[in-house]
């Protein structure tokens, strides 16, 4: 088990562990966090696993962990991690299970006094329109053509199917689409989960919420980016659902199975990761490319259901929902950094992290029930954390531990109290996202935006919440 003393301060908001802790360590591992927020990274094996990710080869400057950070599958949840392109690796557990799990956050043009007595109807008609819940199907069955076209083109392909506008790809990172996936990489099992699934939520931490615009804390940006106080906006959280998870599974057993060739020792099989120069590595990245171009295509035709029960709820003449930034947060890409001088492009992987860019929104949901942020990115981002931002609150209680801990009809009663309409399928199931099973959020938000990786713009308070 690591403690503080296993830790060099590099500032009140950054931690390393030097690589000269273990004999097999490549780089160092630096934790973003306060003294308060690494209680809780102590008491799972997330640093344990993010020392691990610093022995992967080709790995370079250091493996990071985000404030929200929390154990996970081979790499921790809230980590990051960038490899050279010909030394390196790509490792499906730097990644996650659901491919580009990510954020889309809807602008209104309407403050909340307008439409405060619509609120329970809003939300009762966005879960009629949304599918939720775990394996639900959705309205639209998609045939061979169609799944291929989403799995290459992303959120085009359904805006081209007449679920949205041209100008929506503006505001989605990398367009909407993630260039050089393949869907014959995909495999026809993890198709038939997906062919489904288009437009659905899923269960879990996914969700759709109606908020409202409570704190400014940067007036020029959130004029720029279109905020105000007082202002309806809605936040769409799901990602790649079956497909997704069907693709990771496929190409982490392909991976444990090739590995002893390229002679690659690992810590932890969970790490399995091949050469990203490798045929397997590079199918994998293809495969995981249309997997992310599938979530993005789920955000563009869940937007266009919450667009329809906007319209239903508050009628015609109200205005409609434009999107303000989509942001992916399990995703691998090919970027540029800063090497020794360099500038070399690296496989960064981000898992439970998101891309933060200078002057790009990036939208840091709460839990339920909990405040939700969004931040801008921030130069310095690109020579810390190639790039990258804590993309939640992090979890501090495992789903089970939650069941078991909290109270249904307590949970409930302390959402009502706080005049927070919820939909869902089962209250019970709630408790696995109660905000008691998550870090603070401000505290989290707080850690990077002192670290200079991402500004505070704008916080967001829940009015309703509808789940799976």
């Amino acid at each position: 088990m690591f403690s503080k003393r296993d830790l060099i301060k590099i500032s009140d908001y950054l931690w390393e562990i030097p690589q000269s802790h273990r004999s097999d360590m490549r780089v160092p591992a630096r934790i973003y966090s306060t003294v308060g927020t690494l209680e809780d990274i102590f008491k799972d094996r997330t640093l344990w696993q993010l020392v691990n990710v610093s022995t992967l080869p080709g790995i370079q400057k250091y493996a990071i962990a985000m404030p929200d950070a929390h154990e996970g599958y081979g790499f921790p949840v809230g980590g990051v991690a960038a490899f050279d392109l010909d030394e390196g690796v790509i490792s499906p557990g730097g990644i996650g299970y659901d491919i580009n799990c990510g954020v889309r956050l809807l602008k209104s043009d309407v403050n909340i006094v307008e439409i405060q007595s619509y609120l329970k109807n809003l939300g009762s008609i966005i879960y009629k329109e949304v599918p939720s819940g775990v394996g639900r199907d959705g309205a639209f069955q998609l045939n061979n053509a169609q799944l291929d076209q989403i799995l290459l083109n992303g959120a085009k392909a359904v805006i081209d199917m007449g679920y949205g506008k041209s100008d929506d790809l503006n505001h989605i990172e990398s367009n909407g689409k993630i260039e050089g996936a393949d869907s014959s990489l995909v495999s026809l099992q993890a198709k038939a989960r997906g062919r489904d699934q288009l437009g659905t939520m899923g269960a879990g931490n996914h969700f759709v919420e109606v908020d409202v615009v409570e704190n400014i804390f940067d007036e020029k940006m959130a004029k720029i980016i279109g905020l105000f106080k007082g202002q309806m906006v809605i936040l769409i959280h799901t990602g790649s659902r079956g497909l997704g998870h069907q693709v990771a599974t496929d190409y982490i057993r392909l991976m444990m199975r090739v590995m002893p060739k390229y002679g690659i020792n690992l810590p932890d099989r969970e790490l399995a990761c091949v050469p990203f120069n490798s045929p397997e590595g590079k199918n994998y990245f293809k495969g995981m490319s249309a997997a992310a171009n599938f979530a993005f295509a789920n955000r563009q035709m869940i937007t266009f259901e919450v667009r329809q029960a906007w319209k239903k709820a508050l009628g015609s003449n109200v205005g409609d929902l434009e999107i303000v930034y989509d942001v992916a947060h399990n995703i691998a890409k090919i970027e540029e950094y800063q090497i020794n001088g360099q500038v070399k492009k690296l496989i960064v992987h981000r898992k439970g992290a998101t891309r933060s860019f200078a002057n790009q929104p990036v939208l840091i949901p709460g839990s339920m029930g909990s405040a939700s942020y969004v931040l801008i990115g921030q130069k310095e981002s690109m020579a810390q954390s190639f790039g990258s931002t804590c993309h939640g609150a992090g979890r501090r209680m495992s789903r089970t531990k939650s069941r078991i801990l909290i109270n249904a009809q307590e949970l409930g009663a302390s959402l009502q109290k706080k005049n927070i309409f919820v939909k869902a399928g089962s209250l019970f199931g709630l408790t696995e996202e109660a905000p008691e099973a998550y870090k603070d959020i401000d505290e989290v938000v707080e850690v990077v935006a002192r670290a200079g990786i991402a500004k505070k713009v704008v916080k967001l308070k829940p009015v309703a919440v509808i789940k799976g």
